[in-house]
């Protein structure tokens, strides 16, 4: 997967489900490394 599209998925899903700044960043690495391991 392209890696900007894969970061604008997760940049989606941490606005969206993010409860506040370490929430927000945590969700955008966990929604990132699922995507990778997902689309090899």
């Amino acid at each position: 997967m392209n890696n900007l599209f894969r970061g604008l998925l997760a940049g989606g899903a941490a606005a969206k489900w993010g409860g506040g700044c370490f929430g927000t960043i945590l969700v955008f690495v966990i929604v990132w490394l699922l995507l990778g391991q997902t689309c090899q």
